[in-house]
């Protein structure tokens, strides 16, 4: 199975995931601080790493960075945090944390996220370089062509906002199109926000079915619009 790199100050946390993971078939190694994480990943280069966001010495987003920064992040990484805002969230996941996880943890939750994050292929977790080679369109079925932009796009604020009105028919094939010359993260932002806005569309307005369509909890789905932008107001009206 996978070896595990699980990083938390707190030495309950640390021994619940620690037996939940073993118990999974998976190699664990823990660590308290940023200090012990930095070792372990240096020591043997983990498969996956749980990572808290509030340490007492170099918090996880910290961490996050440093990694980036020197070439280390070639794992996935998920967050987690009992405390954190959603703007700690999303600044995590523009680093290049896979996913965010909510203290307290449901082995559910982690399980599946553990089981994404494994399934990720290394080359996922790269930035592309400027000189990527040119992209054909990606073809989503009968109904659903994007045609990348030639133009790199390095922030996720500067992309054309999507041409959706809650409550219209929209096709896909009127949908913005998608630049895959810019960074994963970003370009994987553009991609959610696209699908909810189309589910909303398709669901008339009504948060309830599209939790159901695309397997979220409300709560979830709630914090997740507005982590992308999406305006929830018009499918408000539309569904009122």
């Amino acid at each position: 199975m996978a070896n595990i790199l699980v990083v938390d100050d707190e030495l309950g946390i640390r021994d619940l995931l620690s037996e939940i993971l073993n118990d999974e078939g998976h190699q664990v190694e823990l660590a308290e601080n940023a200090a012990q994480a930095r070792a372990a990943r240096l020591a043997a280069a983990p498969d996956l790493v749980l990572l808290d966001i509030w340490m007492p010495d170099t918090d996880g987003v910290s961490l996050l960075k440093e990694w980036s920064a020197a070439g280390l992040l070639t794992m996935p990484v998920i967050m987690m945090s009992g405390h954190a805002t959603i703007d700690t969230a999303v600044e995590a996941t523009r680093i290049g944390a896979l996913a965010f996880l909510e203290k307290p943890i449901t082995m559910q939750k982690l399980l599946k996220s553990v089981e994404q994050g494994l399934a990720r292929k290394p080359r996922e977790l790269t930035r592309p370089s400027s000189t990527a080679p040119s992209v054909r369109p990606i073809n989503l079925g009968s109904n659903s062509t994007f045609t990348p932009s030639p133009t790199v796009t390095q922030e996720l604020n500067t992309l054309t906002p999507l041409p959706v009105q809650i409550g219209e028919n929209v096709p896909w094939s009127n949908l913005q199109s998608f630049d895959l010359n810019q960074p994963l993260r970003d370009a994987r932002d553009a991609f959610e926000k696209a699908y909810f806005e189309f589910h909303l569309v398709q669901e008339g307005g009504s948060m309830t079915r599209v939790a159901e369509k695309t397997g979220l909890e409300r709560t979830h789905l709630y914090r997740k619009l507005k982590q992308l932008g999406v305006d929830l107001s018009k499918g408000k009206r539309t569904a009122g």
